[in-house]
């Protein structure tokens, strides 16, 4: 399973369009995305103190586009991408991502 951390609006634009596709995809050729345990850090890095987000669990057996795991920063760490739409299909869940009263994630629950 992988994960991909995105607001409401593009989540309910997936559901209309039958596969979701982000802005990265467009500006960067491929959808970033990452595993379990790096949700927090990216929650906090990218979308800290926003709300409305959710936590698209996504079956990558399910993907039809290229997945690569890559190191683009270098972070030290691999990150998912997906260099294509992500099929609904593919989507197992969509679980809110809700940020701590100070702005800051510090747990994801309920994912599986």
């Amino acid at each position: 399973m992988i994960y991909r951390i995105t607001d409401v609006q593009d989540w309910h634009a997936a559901q209309v369009s039958g596969a979701f596709a982000s802005a990265d995809l467009t500006a960067e050729g491929f959808i970033h995305c990452c595993t379990a345990a790096q949700i927090v850090a990216v929650a906090n890095r990218y979308y800290q103190g926003q709300t409305g987000l959710l936590v698209l669990a996504i079956d990558e057996t399910c993907l039809k586009a290229p997945l690569r795991w890559e190191d683009l920063t270098p972070s030290g760490q691999e990150y998912p991408h997906v260099y294509g739409p992500i099929p609904l299909g593919a989507v197992q869940h969509a679980l809110p991502l809700t940020p701590d009263p100070d702005g800051q994630f510090t747990a994801v629950h309920c994912l599986s």
